[in-house]
């Protein structure tokens, strides 16, 4: 209709693709060595952490998928559930500049305390180079890496592909599944799902 206006959450959501689509690769194969810098400027290398479970998580403030999982609480509790216990949680933002979800390391900081978020690290990855290194999709794409540094889970946080935060609570919790299969030394029941979200923005 002439001079009608879109919501911005449309506008957001029509931005965002959910990408039916699964990562490349197979879980058991050794996850893909990497060197960021975070949004604190220090310098994290993924073999860094051989010897602790590891989540990979990608992230575009700007997508509402995203802001499913942070503005419930569910992406926090997960963080603190499981860094409570040793595990190392990479949140990466692999949104080129001047495109949704890019910032500095500054702004970066800033979502994070303003979120209440306590990932390990945040990983600046403007160019891209991580993301595509493990051919991440969506945001969010979350990844599980074991003490070996193997591959075990990669896909979606949970089974329901909406903005909604109602269906979190009906979901099945992949991430959170996988997480409890390989801390303790079980088979992943689901170790690759459909990610869903945002495409990143490369």
């Amino acid at each position: 209709m002439k001079g009608s206006t879109l919501h911005p959450i449309l506008i957001a959501l029509l931005l965002c693709i959910a990408l039916p689509v699964i990562s490349a690769g197979k879980t058991g194969d050794t996850a893909p060595e990497f060197t960021a810098t975070a949004s604190n400027g220090k310098t994290v290398r993924l073999s860094d952490y051989r010897g602790k479970y590891v989540v990979l998580e990608w992230h575009n403030n700007g997508c509402p998928y995203v802001g499913k999982h942070y503005n419930s609480g569910n992406m926090q509790r997960l963080q603190k559930q499981w860094t409570s216990q040793g595990v190392v949680w990479l949140t990466i933002l692999s949104s080129a500049p001047g495109k949704q979800g890019y910032v500095n390391g500054p702004a970066a900081d800033a979502l994070t305390e303003s979120r209440g978020a306590v990932p390990s690290a945040v990983l600046l990855d403007p160019s891209g180079t991580i993301g595509r290194m493990y051919d991440a999709k969506t945001t969010p794409h979350m990844f599980v890496i074991d003490k070996n540094g193997a591959l075990q889970y990669m896909g979606g946080i949970d089974s329901i592909a909406t903005a909604d935060i109602s269906d979190i609570a009906h979901a099945e919790p992949y991430l959170k599944e996988a997480m409890l299969a390989v801390a303790q030394g079980s088979p992943v029941a689901h170790p690759v799902t459909r990610p869903y979200g945002c495409s990143i923005k490369y």
